[in-house]
């Protein structure tokens, strides 16, 4: 026990008591003893020249020159620079959550500007000032609409980004609600499923657009048979995607998360990342994290001010509304810079530029023997292939070939373990889409 710890021998032994355990070794017993720290010892101090040699040394050995064909949530495309020349301003990167408005008019600005992006962006009435990651936000919306509705009962689509749905079932083990999986029909949302499961203990149905496939669809039916039953519609979006897409608004949807890494932020080994979160107007009481407004001061002047914060987990511990959202607000400055630095028809061009290098690498793997592109369902700039070797051992031989490949999604989904997901965005170019499927039927059948 440490000495910093201010707990008596007694205290500690009526804590493990209360719990059903006689050692602390025991509340680890879950971590495989080959899994345990063997050794805390530090090794003997370096100089600054030594610590820099061996930190590069270090970063040598990542594939950082790989030509990046790899999606599923998370994508490469280009930063302009005055996204980090604007975000790195002191007086952005040293803010945390803006509590005192007379000292904060400045990130309050900036905050409010970035959650009229995200609905514009999105279709939908009010946005949140950011959460963790698209995978928690999807997790804060389906308890919003549990709180919503009073219900109990969630369905989630099965072509939901399954790294989603891992948050969202490990986040919820120890709660009682009951989640029905409807499975994927030729890479769309089976309808007909949903209708046999949707009742009136259903708080929410969750869809994603485009899918983890990469398949678009129209889920304007589903949101209608969803309010019909008293349940609200939950949809993870793309917001690339959204530059030409049917907003998730249009399609009747009652609250909306994504990631929004792919507005400004880089891949960066998986994060820092950034949730968003926006809804329609009468919800907004039951979203998490903040919400900045404006308003008039006494001397008539504009300024900006937190009109709800829900940061009651400071007090009410496990029933407050939210436990896991913090202030993102660095990472959502990036995606409002980005945002604005393209403005509404840099947006669509970009997308458009995505969904056009896509299908003319779509076009050109389909050419290759014994390489099956799925074309069920229309896609925006990621799809799936059927390969006829192990989709892991040619994504390892690429590598070798200066590309990544893909992500294969066997591990996710065992009936899919020759299949694998592709995605192009703007920074690839021709040549590299070409030298690319040259590659893939090389490694293929060489």
């Amino acid at each position: 026990m440490s000495d910093y710890v201010a707990n008596t021998e007694k205290d500690v032994k009526d804590m493990l008591a209360e719990i059903g355990i006689k050692h602390i070794e025991e509340l680890f017993a879950d971590i495989k003893p080959h899994q345990r720290p063997r050794s805390f010892d530090l090794p003997e101090g370096m100089s600054e020249f030594e610590v820099l040699r061996h930190l590069k040394g270090l970063s040598a050995k990542n594939a950082a020159n790989l030509i990046c064909f790899v999606g599923a949530g998370f994508y490469d495309h280009f930063i302009p620079s005055i996204v980090g020349h604007l975000s790195s301003r002191s007086e952005f990167y040293t803010a945390y959550t803006p509590y005192q408005p007379e000292c904060s008019q400045g990130t309050l600005q900036a905050i409010y500007e970035y959650q009229s992006a995200i609905c514009r962006l999105t279709g939908m009435e009010v946005a949140n000032a950011s959460l963790y990651d698209g995978g928690t936000a999807l997790y804060e919306a389906m308890m919003m609409a549990r709180r919503a509705t009073g219900r109990n009962k969630v369905l989630v689509d099965d072509a939901v980004n399954p790294i989603y749905r891992t948050i969202l079932y490990s986040y919820t083990k120890n709660l009682d609600i009951e989640f029905v999986e409807i499975p994927v029909t030729h890479g769309q949302t089976d309808r007909g499923s949903i209708k046999k499961h949707l009742d009136n203990n259903t708080a929410c149905i969750i869809l994603q657009n485009p899918n983890f496939f990469g398949a678009i669809d129209d889920h304007a039916d589903i949101a209608e048979d969803a309010h019909k039953a008293g349940a609200l519609v939950v949809e993870s979006a793309y917001p690339i995607a959204l530059g030409l897409l049917k907003t998730p608004g249009e399609m009747g949807a009652d609250i909306v998360t994504g990631e929004g890494q792919s507005l400004g932020l880089p891949l960066s080994f998986g994060g820092p990342y950034l949730g968003f979160m926006a809804a329609k107007k009468d919800l907004a009481r039951k979203m998490p994290g903040r919400i900045v407004g404006a308003t008039i001061d006494g001397q008539g002047k504009q300024g900006f001010v937190l009109t709800l914060q829900a940061r009651e987990q400071h007090i009410r511990r496990e029933k407050a509304t939210s436990n896991i959202c913090s202030n993102e607000a660095l990472c959502a400055l990036r995606a409002l810079v980005y945002m604005s630095s393209l403005g509404k028809t840099g947006l669509k061009e970009l997308a458009q530029l995505n969904y056009e290098k896509a299908e003319f690498a779509k076009s050109l793997l389909s050419k290759i023997k014994g390489v099956s592109v799925k074309q069920s369902s229309p896609t925006f700039n990621e799809f799936t292939v059927v390969l006829p070797k192990d989709p892991a051992e040619v994504v390892a031989a690429m590598i070798e070939k200066g590309f990544a490949a893909g992500f294969p999604i066997g591990r996710y989904y065992k009936d899919m373990a020759d299949y694998m997901i592709v995605a192009v965005t703007e920074k690839r170019t021709r040549e590299e889409i070409v030298r690319y499927a040259e590659s893939l039927e090389s490694v293929l059948w060489s």
